[in-house]
């Protein structure tokens, strides 16, 4: 076979060059290898003459292309642009595009070189290939027609009694419909049709597979998403939260969530050449889907894991992500069209006939959503809004004569309570709520009363409430305790007693009870957080109630002496309830009593005391010997294992306050340098991740402070194996806002020491977010502590060339002051400083030539590091005049004319003694000896 066309241009020497190409193609495909001939074949088509676009484009190698296709096909589209009859252009596209699976497109480009190559075998033999690459794709497309309409035969069938069959079809249409092409496919073949008649069996294997099936065609699709949103319709999206199994809301709940993010966000992948269906106005389908949910949250015929799932759908979807966002729309609509379905669910009384069907986690569920909403308002209008809907439905409930709307009422308010306080204090002013609070205490009807003393717990929350309530509610509350035979009244009552007696908060003057008190209600709660034969409930109030008693040292003392009662703490947290998670972890937060304390002046104490004002007074076991004591015996209990294990649980109850509380425990836990390696080694280092990017300020900022105490001890790589070092970069970088206190900037600035020190790609990191402008800052902070954290922070990042090319960036002194640095008096600031000027000399040459310029003591300055007692100054300093040396003649014959040759000199001679001085100040003469500047004499002989 011989392969022919005409040279198109260029002299003998192309086209004698493309002959041997095309000889060599034709050896290579009578041989039998035809991807050499292909190549040979492409790169025999020689170019025309060059234009200056085609030098840039097409001189890229081929790794290159291979390498990166869609780079190629650009490179290969810039280069027709400037030539479109150029045949090694087009042919080069064709192939790029034939391995971005786009065989349409490269075969319009083969068609174009054959019409400009007619008798071009290779481009012949191309585009056979390319045809048949093409049938078998439609073959293939074919057959997966085939096989999803098989795969929803098999499970449609009435008749096919094979389970193992029908779970294999199920499961391979779940993993189709995960990928693009797989999901259009479905689609295409009337599969949102066929998955409608899955869901409509009932049957829970067959209703996972179609959940899990229209999640993967809904997954950033919008188009899809509105049709099988509107194919769905009200019956089929009620009935598949009707189903009493977890399973499946989870399962619902991921579809609602992915239908969302695609109407919100629409489709985030382009697809080249073929532009998706448009769906004009999306906020109609969300708030289709929105007022769906609504509806189905008051719907008696919701499971009580739908309507949980609904509760966590709605905190996650309707609040804005972040505050910095402009509109805060969807959530005004959600308070105006579904406040009071919310409220409903947050008030139902699980005992009552007729109640709608919840879970013991749904309380808090609504609780949080509520508080969620009311933190995305904005203004004051927006707020007293919220306030007056709380109210009439409040309102509405109460005033009637029917004693389930009364309790209705209470528990709402209950719920506000734990939820947005500030509402929930609104409502309890209501007239007569905490009046018939106080008096359904003493109500004869035990559900009545359980209702009645939880509204009675989360009420005490305000001073003034607490005080009324202990002026009015103390001995009630006491005679309920005593008298009550259930002990899951008996236990709310002793939460009560708990939260009352604790009100004085850590003020060891402010006592609410007799001394002791305190001490018997937290053994008390400790026996029944012990009782394993009791059910979750009632020990979760066991948990609430040592929450608030912790407050005081002597409770926390006795506590922390009770492994038993820590691992049965420790052993809640795990449970399925996880409203306990809070208590849990305020608990551990009074323990190692890492909550704000406010220092106080002195001199303010004595004028407080003089104008007779009281004073806070701190607990003498409060002090941090017995705070250190504790924290190690939180630990020996297992309580890093505990609090990483509730981080990872995805639950509503983990809300930003909570997660703040677990950062403050991790902060107090690696207080001591000793601690840390427990801590990494139970898990804390990857729990501190999220806590450091999600939550509070306060909690983010914490959790980053841990994490940068860790880094600073423990080696980066070994605290955070793996991808994971690189994601404790941003926190850390965080740290170092002008926000922050001394310590944080400090604290920030050593961990990031340690990461710069370990691998350029860091460093990398490190640039990338942004950080060396904000360490250049404290370069010239007034503090000597953080600005030698500065100065050693900047000598590891030097290590990056991006980083020590702005040192001899125009007009700017950081040169300067890392010289005149060198010649400070703190010798830990001459060494970083020394350390980064040693970088810089070796990485940059031209560093050396600007040394001189920048100011007239520098030669002063180097020879006072050269003399220096301290080994590692004299290192760093001999190194410097070593690279200046053999930068430039001239700055050899500076240091020859001065006394450092003299010093040079001896430092050479101290081999035995400094070796790593020794050596560099021979290099330093040596140069001498060449330059000509002194004589091998001068060497000592050398």
């Amino acid at each position: 076979m011989a392969a022919s066309g005409e040279d198109r241009g260029g002299g003998g020497g192309l086209a004698g060059e493309a002959a041997a190409l095309r000889q060599a193609g034709n050896e290579h495909f009578q041989a039998g290898r035809y991807e050499e001939a292909l190549e040979a074949y492409a790169s025999a088509l020689t170019p025309p003459p060059p234009h200056p676009h085609q030098r840039l484009f097409l001189s890229l190698p081929s790794s290159s292309l291979q390498g990166a296709y869609a780079q190629a096909e650009q490179d290969a589209s810039s280069a027709i642009d400037a030539d479109p009859g150029d045949v090694k252009g087009l042919f080069r596209r064709s192939q790029a595009l034939q391995h971005l699976g786009r065989l349409d497109q490269a075969l319009s480009d083969l068609q174009r070189c054959i019409s400009l190559e007619p008798k071009n075998r290779a481009l012949q033999e191309a585009l056979r290939d390319l045809g048949s690459r093409m049938h078998e794709k439609v073959r293939d497309a074919a057959s997966t027609d085939s096989k999803v309409e098989q795969m929803f035969r098999v499970l449609l069938d009435p008749e096919e009694k094979d389970q193992d069959k029908k779970q294999k079809a199920a499961q391979n249409l779940i993993v189709l419909a995960r990928e693009e092409p797989g999901a259009e496919k479905i689609f295409q073949n009337d599969g949102v049709h066929l998955l409608l008649q899955l869901l409509d069996t009932k049957r829970l294997d067959m209703v996972l597979a179609a959940l899990r099936t229209l999640t993967g065609l809904c997954r950033g699709h919008r188009s899809r998403t509105v049709a099988v949103l509107t194919a769905l319709g009200p019956r089929r999206f009620f009935a598949m939260l009707e189903l009493e199994n977890e399973q499946v809301s989870l399962a619902a709940c991921s579809l609602l969530q992915v239908m969302f993010d695609s109407l919100k966000e629409g489709l985030q992948r382009e697809v080249r050449g073929k532009e998706e269906a448009l769906v004009s106005e999306t906020s109609k389908e969300l708030k289709l889907l929105l007022k769906q949910l609504l509806e189905a949250l008051t719907r008696e015929s919701i499971s009580s894991y739908g309507r949980d799932s609904i509760l966590n759908l709605l905190i996650t979807v309707v609040p804005r992500r972040s505050l910095q966002e402009p509109s805060n729309s969807l959530a005004l609509w959600v308070i105006d069209q579904g406040l009071k379905e919310i409220l409903v669910v947050g008030g139902t009384v699980a005992h009552l006939p007729g109640s709608l069907h919840v879970t013991e986690n749904s309380h808090m569920s609504a609780a949080v959503l509520l508080s969620k909403l009311y933190g995305d308002l904005k203004c004051d209008v927006e707020r007293e809004n919220f306030h007056l809907l709380c109210g009439n439905c409040i309102k509405g409930w109460f005033q009637g004569d029917e004693m389930p709307g009364k309790l209705q009422a209470i528990r709402a308010v209950s719920c506000l309570l734990q939820g947005p306080s500030e509402a929930g204090n609104r409502a309890l002013e209501l007239n007569g709520i905490l009046e018939s609070i106080l008096s359904l205490c003493a109500s004869s009807r035990e559900a009545d009363q359980l209702v009645a003393v939880e509204a009675l717990i989360h009420a005490a929350d305000k001073a003034k409430h607490a005080s009324f309530i202990t002026a009015n509610g103390v001995m009630l509350l006491k005679e309920i305790y005593k008298h009550s035979e259930r002990d899951s009244i008996r236990i709310r009552a002793l939460v009560g007693l708990c939260k009352l007696g604790s009100a004085g908060g850590t003020d060891f003057s402010m006592k609410q009870f007799a001394e002791g008190s305190t001490l018997k209600l937290a053994k008390q709660c400790r026996k029944w957080l012990c009782n394993k034969a009791m059910d979750e409930g009632t020990r979760y109030w066991a948990a609430e109630g040592l929450a608030y008693l912790t407050l005081d040292a002597d409770v926390k003392e006795e506590f922390v002496e009770d492994q038993v009662a820590l691992q049965a703490l420790f052993q809640l947290a795990r449970s399925e309830n996880r409203t306990v998670m809070f208590a849990v972890a305020s608990a551990v937060v009074n323990c190692t009593s890492s909550y704000d304390q406010e220092e106080l002046d002195p001199q303010m104490v004595e004028l407080a005391k003089y104008a007779k004002q009281h004073v806070p007074e701190k607990h003498p076991k409060d002090k941090p010997e017995f705070v250190r004591r504790r924290v190690r015996k939180l630990l020996a209990a297992g309580v890093v294992s505990a609090l990483s294990g509730m981080v990872k649980n995805e639950s509503p109850a983990l809300s930003a306050s909570c997660r703040e509380l677990i950062s403050r425990v991790f902060l107090a836990l690696v207080e001591d340098p000793e601690d840390r390696g427990v801590v990494v080694a139970h898990g804390g280092g990857k729990a501190l991740l999220p806590l450091a990017l999600d939550g509070t300020e306060v909690g983010q900022t914490r959790a980053a402070q841990a994490l940068a105490r860790i880094t600073i001890t423990t080696p980066p790589e070994m605290a955070f194996p793996g991808e994971r070092v690189y994601e404790v970069v941003r926190p850390l970088v965080g740290l170092l806002h002008v926000k922050r206190t001394g310590l944080e900037n400090f604290e920030g600035l050593m961990a990031l020491t340690n990461l710069a020190g370990t691998s350029e790609r860091l460093r990398q990191k490190i640039l990338k977010e942004k950080a060396v402008p904000m360490v250049e800052g404290y370069l010239f902070e007034e503090h000597e502590m953080i600005r030698l954290a500065a100065t050693e922070c900047m000598c590891n990042l030097a290590l990056s060339p991006e980083v020590a090319e702005l040192f001899l960036a125009e007009g700017s002194d950081r040169l300067k002051l890392m010289v005149l640095y060198s010649g400070e008096e703190d010798e830990r600031l001459q060494r970083a400083a020394a350390g980064t000027l040693a970088v810089l000399t070796s990485l940059l040459p031209q560093t050396c030539t600007r040394i001189p310029h920048v100011t007239v003591h520098w030669l002063e300055i180097l020879q006072a590091l050269l003399l220096s007692p301290n080994v590692e100054l004299q290192h760093r300093g001999v190194v410097v005049v070593r690279n200046m040396v053999l930068a430039e003649k001239e700055l050899a014959e500076k240091f020859v004319e001065s006394e450092a040759l003299e010093i040079l000199s001896v430092l050479a001679g101290l081999q035995k003694e400094k070796p790593q001085v020794a050596q560099p100040a021979k290099e330093c003469l040596a140069q001498a000896v060449t330059y000509g500047l002194i004589k091998p004499s001068t060497v000592g002989g050398e």
